[in-house]
Formats: structure tokens, C-alpha cells, sequence
């Protein structure tokens, strides 16, 4: 668990992000209707688009602070983050997808990984042949090998169905609870958010609307 302090903004285009939230939990839940924001504060968090102010901070490490002059670059600010389309690398096997991770600093240990996403089998596949479930499970473990101080998830599961929706969610609980790396996660299947997350940020037109259990956020403003 460690506190995750959002207060930042930045324009693109006519669309204006305002983000003011605080949370404690090993998994946050970002969820909003589609245009709300919600990737762009993964992206913000990671380093890929730079706010006009304020201030991103993981625990007591600062990412970005307008205040302090401080803007991590990427590779600085241990973040795991695992996009809508993984983009494995289609040159290397699953191994050496999740070692290129591994040799840039990680620190857990790769046999524990694969272990908890149960991906043993597939480590001297090609990626090209893996399915949608698998390619999410080896994205996951190329990030968990990164070493990250905060794993973000953005709709890890929205490319595949809801039977193997099931299956995976309990691979994701596994990380939360025996690797312990705290969680970003954004879906818009209320199911899913309630499974993982401990507390949800709602976003709507770039604003949160909503900060609390996820069950009660998720209720009052609908998914």
C-alpha cells in the first residue's frame, strides 16, 4: 500500500484535464465514461505527456512538481505500465520479452513471476502465437520485472472475453497480494474494479467525480 497524490492539469486540444485526488490502496480503480481522461492520466503519471502544473507523487518520491521544478523522465520514475495494446516485441520470444525488462534494473525475481502468472509454458513460444489472455500475462510480467514502485493497467482485459475475463482477474489478484506492487486500473466493467481495487477515482469530462470504496463510487455515478 502507498499514497498516490494526483494534482495536475493540462490542455490538449479543447480537451482540459484537471486532476486533484489522493489515494491509499494497493489497487486504484480509474474508471469514467470513454473521453474522460482516464489514459491520459496513465500516460501523465508515466512520463509520456507533461502537465502545465502541479505536482505527481508515489509514496514520498516526487515524478512531477511544477512547484519544485522536478519532471522525471520516464525511464526515472519507476512505473510499470502496461498499455491497451501490449506491444510485445514481435523479434523475441516470450523470455526475452520479459528479460528485456529485467536486464534494465528490475529486481523481483523472474522465476517468482512467471510462477504467479503461471506462464512457464510459454516461455520459449514466439509471441505471434500467443492468445489475447497470455500476451496480457507476459506484458504484465515484462513490467513487473521492471521493478516498478506502481504497476499501471490500462483495460487489460477489454480485448478478450468475459469467460477469460475470470480466468485472468485472479492472476492479477495474485500480483496485488504476493508480489505486492500497488496498482493503477482502469476498466469500465464494474465487476472487475470491485474484484481488484481497494479504493476508485472516477473521471468525467477530464474532472474526478468521484474518490472513494469502489463498490459506493461505482453506484452513484454508474459505470
Amino acid at each position: 500500500m502507498i499514497p498516490l497524490t494526483l494534482d495536475f492539469s493540462l490542455t490538449q486540444g479543447r480537451f482540459t484535464l484537471a486532476v486533484r485526488a489522493r489515494a491509499e490502496a494497493n489497487v486504484v480503480g480509474l474508471v469514467g465514461p470513454s473521453g474522460a481522461g482516464k489514459t491520459t492520466v496513465l500516460d501523465t503519471i508515466a512520463g509520456l505527456r507533461r502537465p502545465e502544473r502541479g505536482e505527481i507523487r508515489i509514496g514520498r518520491r516526487v515524478l512531477y512538481s511544477s512547484a519544485e521544478g522536478v519532471d522525471l523522465p520516464p525511464r526515472r520514475r519507476h512505473v510499470g505500465y502496461v498499455p491497451q495494446d501490449v506491444a510485445l516485441f514481435p523479434h523475441l520470444n516470450v523470455r526475452r520479452n520479459i528479460l528485456f525488462a529485467a536486464n534494465r534494473g528490475g529486481t523481483l525475481p523472474f522465476e517468482r513471476v512467471v510462477g504467479i502468472l503461471e506462464i512457464e509454458t510459454l516461455l520459449d513460444r514466439s509471441v505471434a502465437g500467443l492468445s489475447g489472455g497470455e500476451r496480457q500475462r507476459v506484458a504484465v510480467a515484462r513490467a513487473l520485472l521492471s521493478g516498478p514502485d506502481i504497476l499501471l493497467l490500462d483495460e487489460p482485459l477489454a480485448a478478450v472475453d468475459v469467460e477469460l475475463r475470470q480466468r485472468i482477474v485472479p492472476y492479477l489478484r495474485r500480483v496485488r497480494d504476493e508480489i505486492g506492487v500497488p496498482m493503477m486500473y482502469v476498466s469500465h466493467d464494474a465487476g472487475e474494479v470491485q474484484a481488484l481495487a481497494d479504493v476508485a477515482i472516477r473521471l468525467e469530462a477530464g474532472r474526478v467525480v468521484g474518490n472513494g470504496h469502489p463498490g459506493t463510487t461505482m453506484a452513484r455515478n454508474g459505470t
